[in-house]
């Protein structure tokens, strides 16, 4: 037995309830043509370490994945006057660096009058958070 037309209109939603369906799958904010963004992936367990650390540390980190995928390199000189941008003074920006280090995220090399050069570190597998 074949359904007929009537019977898949009978089947059908109704408009109200595809536009609710619809709703409810709410899509990801993407950027505009020119804008910048954050490109990933970053990883969550090397995230959730600094997600812990005090201060402006998770400004800096979430700069440093910046810059470096401007740059397509794990290494970036920070211009610690350039966080400004974001609230970060550079004594914050300093002491931030020293947390990441601590924390095993980064490698920094410090040079006189230099900006500092820091190396995004891989880290080993913390459990991190399931979906």
């Amino acid at each position: 037995m074949d359904p007929t037309n009537d019977d898949l209109q009978k089947m059908r939603l109704p408009a109200h309830r595809v536009h609710d369906l619809a709703q409810k799958r709410a899509k990801i904010p993407r950027h505009k043509p020119g804008q910048k963004f954050l490109k990933g992936p970053i990883p969550m367990d090397w995230l959730i370490p600094a997600l812990k650390l005090p201060g402006k540390a998770l400004h800096v980190s979430v700069m440093l994945w910046f810059y470096a995928s401007l740059k397509r390199s794990g290494e970036v000189a920070l211009s610690l006057s350039r966080l400004k941008e974001v609230g970060v003074s550079r004594s914050s920006a300093s002491r931030a660096l020293v947390h990441l280090e601590k924390a095993g995220l980064v490698a920094v090399n410090r040079g006189a009058g230099r900006k500092p050069v820091v190396r995004l570190l891989e880290v080993q597998n913390q459990g991190g958070i399931t979906p």
